[in-house]
């Protein structure tokens, strides 16, 4: 598998984040109680965790995602306890400063921010009032009841215990609970990682755990900075891209693509689809046949009847 280069930015970073710890803190305040658990540990490399693992052609999620934890806190305002969420390592899904504000604490955490891939926005007060109606205190960010994987020590650990990879590509899916459905479509039809980019991608919050009927405690879900040199890593390490869209000549139903191997479904949204960039890095396109006036599926629809496909193909090999 071939070594995976720092990712280039697409703006400011990636997007979306874990958990933060309750109680009260110096500078500002935030919501709520959270215990505190075991973050994975390493880098992009080591980080897989270790032991047992399942025999079946799935991979043993439990192993990359914590139990399910308390998801009451949604945000921490103020600058000191986002400091503190940086500093104890917790996975931030956003951070929002007000406009015009530099001082060593910012400064601080601009730089911890930048070095975990969180994104920075410098916005006036009206959109700080607009997010929340308490004392801010000039800044606010966003937490994520979950915590991304590194998608490197992932396949990495696939290709190990001889798992044949099954990975989904989300492009630029934003609405929260289109994502929840699309993690309860891939938890049960076998999918090992959701890929999301770091921007453009809906916000996992309370919502999105309901709709997911608890699936995204169970699959992993790697954020990426860069998903053209994320495709490009996955072509490279033998995992065939290929993109839903109907755009394509070729239907699903031909048959016309084995699906069986190493593979990367690729989704786009339902406004704009799949990044033209995205598209001319994928192996093979495919279209999903209909036979109704409307000419376009909900996103979440169309995803489970992919992932069928390629479950269907999967069991009839065996």
């Amino acid at each position: 598998m071939p070594s995976r280069r720092p990712a280039p930015r697409d703006g400011e970073g990636r997007s979306e984040g874990g958990r933060f710890e309750g109680s009260r803190a110096e500078g500002g305040r935030f919501e709520n109680n959270r215990p505190e658990g075991n973050r994975p540990e390493g880098n992009r490399f080591e980080g897989r965790p270790e032991g047992n693992r399942s025999e079946s052609n799935r991979t043993d999620k439990s192993q990359y995602h914590r139990p399910p934890q308390d998801r009451s806190i949604d945000m921490i305002f103020g600058l000191r306890p986002i400091l503190e969420a940086l500093n104890a390592g917790r996975t931030l899904d956003k951070i929002f400063l007000l406009r015009g504000t530099k001082n060593s604490m910012t400064q601080d955490i601009t730089a911890l921010a930048k070095a975990a891939d969180v994104p920075v926005s410098m916005v006036p007060v009206e959109k700080l009032d607009n997010i929340t109606r308490k004392n801010h205190q000039g800044a606010v960010a966003f937490v994520s009841p979950i915590d991304y994987m590194p998608l490197d020590s992932i396949l990495a650990g696939l290709y190990e215990e001889g798992k044949t990879p099954l990975l989904l590509v989300l492009d630029r899916v934003t609405d929260v609970r289109n994502f929840g459905s699309i993690a309860r479509n891939a938890e049960c039809l076998g999918v090992h990682a959701i890929v999301v980019p770091s921007r453009g991608a809906a916000q996992i919050n309370g919502d999105a755990l309901k709709t997911s009927a608890g699936a995204l405690n169970l699959i992993p879900v790697c954020r990426e900075a860069n998903l053209k040199e994320t495709l490009t890593f996955l072509r490279e390490s033998g995992v065939q891209i290929v993109a839903c869209t109907e755009k394509s000549d070729a239907s699903l139903e031909a048959e016309a693509v084995d699906l069986t191997g190493p593979l990367a479904i690729l989704m786009g949204s339902e406004e704009d689809g799949i990044s033209p960039e995205y598209l001319r890095l994928a192996n093979h396109k495919l279209r999903i046949p209909m036979a109704g006036q409307i000419s376009s599926l909900n996103v979440s629809v169309a995803s489970g009847i992919m992932l069928y496909e390629v479950l269907r193909q999967r069991l009839v090999k065996k």
